[in-house]
């Protein structure tokens, strides 16, 4: 259903950059992108396919130089490697390691200054399910390098403006930029089931930051009045993972979500009904 929905789509609007920005497409993304679909849509609305179409064989060429390379950043990434998704069966072979391997020693290699970070892996590896890894390549070069940037220490002055009941309890909310880093690092890929996760990077891949942002206001309002009544950050900490962790059960167990404690609810609310949160213009 979802897939024949988009083919009207694409027959109305076409398969490129046309189709961007309109309600239609947006309200397509944020109730889910069919798996066969996904890896295409992710290189559009990211930019990574015009990247990929503008360097013809600069992966291949990363692949050859960093190979057999030994820095820091490949020992961590050796260290990672059997970390990253080691539920999934892609993971569970030498074919999915050593594609992850390369994807992540090639942007190191690329990047020096960037290198690696533990996060990279969990971001690469879910990239790898849904796109051929040269295109999971150029995916990692635009979120790093482009889509990703430091906005994570703004995110206590979006909390300020947005959510001003939660400031009043807590005064310091440094706590939240903590707790909320696994959050934005990864997409939320860390901290959810795959199955809802990937839903926002869809959102993240045709928004940017401004997606992860919103959704991160987005637990936090949600969970307001627990966390407002709570008496330390480890209380907090407890509530915000007790929601993610209902989220995974519900998914998991194919269960009938409360419509007010889906994850798919709070996406839904942010992009298609009101907008729930004010972000700088800039984002």
């Amino acid at each position: 259903m979802k897939e024949q929905s988009w083919n009207i789509h694409f027959s109305e609007y076409g398969r490129g950059t046309s189709m961007f920005f309109t309600k239609k497409t947006r309200d397509l993304i944020v109730r889910g992108v069919p798996e066969a679909l996904r890896g295409e849509l992710w290189m559009l609305f990211s930019g990574a396919v015009n990247d990929m179409a503008t360097h013809p064989g600069y992966y291949t060429e990363l692949v050859e130089q960093s190979l057999g390379t030994s820095t820091l950043a490949t020992d961590e990434i050796e260290r990672d490697l059997h970390r990253s998704l080691p539920e999934h069966p892609a993971f569970q072979s030498d074919t999915g390691i050593s594609a992850l391997r390369r994807v992540l020693t090639a942007y190191a290699y690329r990047n020096p200054k960037i290198g690696y970070c533990q996060a990279m892996n969990i971001l690469t590896s879910v990239l790898l399910l849904y796109a051929k890894e040269e295109e999971a390549f150029w995916l990692l070069v635009a979120v790093c390098e482009r889509m990703l940037p430091d906005y994570f220490n703004l995110f206590e002055d979006l909390i300020r403006e947005n959510l001003p009941q939660l400031v009043e309890h807590m005064t310091d909310l440094s706590f939240f930029s903590s707790v909320s880093l696994s959050w934005f690092l990864t997409l939320f890929i860390s901290v959810l089931p795959i199955e809802s996760a990937v839903n926002v990077v869809d959102c993240f891949f045709y928004d940017g930051i401004k997606a992860i942002l919103q959704l991160g206001l987005a637990v936090l309002d949600y969970n307001m009045d627990a966390l407002i009544s709570c008496h330390d950050d480890a209380e907090a900490v407890t509530i915000l993972n007790r929601y993610l962790t209902q989220e995974a059960l519900c998914t998991h167990r194919n269960k009938e979500c409360i419509t007010s404690l889906s994850l798919k609810t709070l996406l839904i609310g942010i992009y298609t009904l009101v907008s729930l949160f004010t972000l700088s213009s800039s984002f």
